[in-house]
């Protein structure tokens, strides 16, 4: 309608049965548009609501061991791993150290690489391994060609 002035704007939403609404109060002059406003709401939370249903929530799972895990508990969890990463789900490494073992953090990072080369088709490591008082992790992200073979 181009420019009106507000008394104008008013008595034609008021001849339509409608509510005038403030759309870009910042534009010279203010932008506004006649329309049903309870309308406008109830459609703008049902979009939110809509995207919100839409996004992913990317969920961390953690497989937990120790500087004396031997190889074969170790493929148990790497394989619970590898069906995790494969769903698109992040994966924590842990490595729980009790009592002198922390004296010996090498034996926890070779496991952690081991784990890592084993996924290394599926994954990437997001977060290299870390000592965190006696715990060392790491973390493993799906990578985007494992992603394209899951599917």
């Amino acid at each position: 309608m181009g420019v009106v002035p507000i008394q104008r704007a008013l008595q034609i939403a008021q001849e339509a049965e409608l509510d005038l609404v403030e759309v870009a109060p910042n534009a010279e002059p203010p932008v506004c548009r006649v329309m049903d406003f309870g309308k406008f709401l109830y459609e703008r939370t049902k979009k939110e609501k809509e995207a919100r249903k839409s996004q992913t929530k990317i969920e961390v799972k953690e497989i937990r061991l120790r500087p004396k895990t031997n190889e074969h508990h170790r493929s148990f969890k790497t394989r619970d791993a590898r069906r995790w990463l494969e769903d698109g789900m992040k994966v924590r490494v842990t490595v729980r150290f009790r009592g002198r073992e922390v004296t010996y953090p090498e034996l926890a990072l070779n496991d952690l690489r081991e784990v890592a080369e084993e996924l290394s088709d599926i994954a990437i490591v997001e977060a290299a391994p870390n000592m965190e008082g006696k715990v060392m992790t790491m973390v493993l992200a799906p990578s985007r060609e494992g992603k394209k073979k899951a599917q």
